[in-house]
């Protein structure tokens, strides 16, 4: 099963999308042979993002998650019970990871989707469940530059993509799941 799940800053979406992987693991058949991954994208830039890095993965461990940091080249990421496909895979955030890949030293710069479109396929035949979380960064209405809307239109792109591909697409807004597609409260 592949989960979109997106809303604004704040909104409760990552926690939300844990919870789903969580509940996603205790409903499988053998427990013991199903692993949580999350897949973390933000790349820590000083002091600040480090610790709140550090606190993460602490929670993130209190719930059973097996960390892999990965902030570009998705595509070359190879998880452990592939083979099995055994995996619960929480990637947070899409948003990250295209910022990453466009203005990262590491990145791809401009043109992104693909490559990224590429990872998500690669993670998806790794995995029993995948879980991608993104940001709602559309509705400001304000006007930016041009490299700014070509984040911006990639991240649409990306979201699209997503949509299709997916068997729920979810909005968190305040803490509440919002089905637009899939689930029992699919939005019509």
């Amino acid at each position: 099963m592949v989960i979109f799940i997106t809303g604004g800053s704040g909104s409760g979406k990552s926690e939300y999308a844990e919870q789903r992987a969580v509940l996603l693991r205790e409903q499988s058949k053998n427990i013991q042979e199903t692993e949580l991954v999350y897949v973390a994208t933000m790349e820590a830039q000083d002091l600040e993002s480090q610790k709140r890095i550090q606190r993460h993965q602490k929670m993130r461990a209190e719930k059973h998650f097996t960390t892999c940091e990965c902030y570009t080249h998705l595509e070359e990421l190879t998880l452990r019970n592939n083979s099995e496909k055994q995996n619960i895979v929480l990637l947070e955030c899409l948003s990250n990871l295209t910022a990453n890949e466009m203005f990262s030293s590491k990145g791809r710069g401009d043109s992104v989707v693909p490559v990224i479109k590429k990872g998500i396929i690669h993670l998806i035949e790794q995995s029993r469940d995948v879980i991608i979380v993104g940001n709602n960064v559309f509705e400001d209405g304000m006007q930016y530059d041009e490299t700014t809307e070509s984040y911006l239109k990639q991240m649409a792109e990306l979201h699209c993509f997503l949509a299709e591909q997916s068997d729920e697409v979810i909005e968190v807004i305040c803490g509440i799941p919002l089905f637009w597609k899939g689930g029992k409260h699919e939005v019509h």
